[in-house]
């Protein structure tokens, strides 16, 4: 695999308040993933499920993909965590890692949204949550490369070795995806960072607030906490056309109507609109962006690169100057009143 030694943004970058930095849902073509690249995308995601209602990739063949042909830091956006087998996780993650030399991130939530998956590998949808509660700090263990035992509840295990250790020490980051209270709860306590999807900036700032208090009253310092987003992007001229690829892309995923919902929880429509809004987002807390393009990823991402990107770190800039130093991302900016999303 290549070396990730040469790299403009490592995964140290990305999980620091140092700079905002982007990435994008890859395509499963090594030629793309180099234009990509060259084009200056500094990260690459895999997403992926195991049963789902659409034709998917698996997230951690995705990501071996993604790793063999690329440069850059990878992650997955998301790995379904309770579908699989800590131990599995903490094997294949740890030797990507050294094939890669520490460029890969972790990114884990718990799904639901298709029960078949759940029913496809014996795991009761029910207890996904306390799964990914219990396999995260498990994980962490594993990567330690020394002999471990644990008493479960949902994955028992004795004298068990798993070698050798991931490239980065103490293992890639793992950042928490979800919606709701219990991810945050999660983020929180045992996450590296936070990668919600279909947030508002309003709702994405209550997060930032409240996953802060949480991890106040654990005593838990979030000094090098990822502030990420998934955010679905479409960049055109012509802004109704824009909005409903958007929500077609979006309605077929999800089998919801996202004809209103898209200017909620995602960037349509002309460059300056989606830097704008964008520049919400960026107020709200968030130094990772991952675009989930909707279109052609190759023209996307140029557009988002020489016309989007930018705006946002100017404004970052702009906010970093006028404060005197970065900011921290254990912080919320401004109003923290939460809010809820309709869908």
């Amino acid at each position: 695999m290549t070396s990730g030694k040469d790299c403009a943004v490592d995964v140290e970058a990305i999980m620091s308040d140092s700079r905002l930095t982007f990435g994008v849902t890859a395509p499963a073509s090594a030629a793309a993933i180099a234009e990509l690249e060259a084009l200056g995308v500094e990260s690459l995601w895999a997403g992926g499920h195991v049963a789902s209602r659409n034709p998917s990739p698996e997230a951690m063949i995705y990501l071996a993909m993604l790793a063999a042909n690329s440069t850059v830091p990878v992650g997955t956006a998301t790995l379904l965590l309770p579908l699989y087998p800590p131990a599995i996780v903490a094997k294949q993650i740890a030797d990507l890692d050294n094939a890669s030399d520490g460029r890969v991130i972790l990114g884990v939530g718990v799904g639901g949204e298709y029960p078949q998956e759940f029913r496809a590998v014996q795991v009761r949808q029910a207890d996904r949550g306390k799964r990914a509660d219990e396999a995260i700090p498990l994980i962490r263990r594993l990567w330690t490369g020394q002999e471990i035992s644990h008493p479960g509840p949902f994955y028992p295990m004795d004298a068990v070795k798993v070698h050798p250790r991931p490239r980065q020490s103490g293992g890639p980051p793992i950042v928490v995806s979800g919606r709701q209270e219990a991810a945050m709860r999660r983020a929180a306590r045992s996450g590296d960072g936070w990668m919600p999807y279909m947030y508002s900036p309003r709702r994405y700032r209550a997060s930032v607030a409240r996953i802060g208090e949480i991890a106040g009253a654990e005593g838990r310092d979030l000094t090098r906490f990822g502030w990420m987003l998934y955010i679905p992007v479409r960049v055109d001229s012509d802004a109704a056309r824009a909005r409903r690829d958007a929500a077609a892309f979006l309605g077929g995923t999800y089998q919801q109507d996202f004809e209103e919902m898209i200017s909620h929880v995602g960037a349509a429509g002309p460059a300056p609109y989606v830097a704008e809004r964008l520049c919400e987002y960026a107020e709200a807390g968030i130094r990772h962006f991952i675009f989930l393009i909707i279109g052609e990823a190759i023209p996307q991402a140029r557009q988002l690169v020489e016309h989007v990107v930018p705006v946002l770190r100017a404004q970052v800039n702009r906010a970093c100057a006028d404060q005197g130093r970065h900011v921290p991302r254990n912080k919320t900016l401004g109003n923290t009143e939460a809010t809820t999303w309709r869908g």
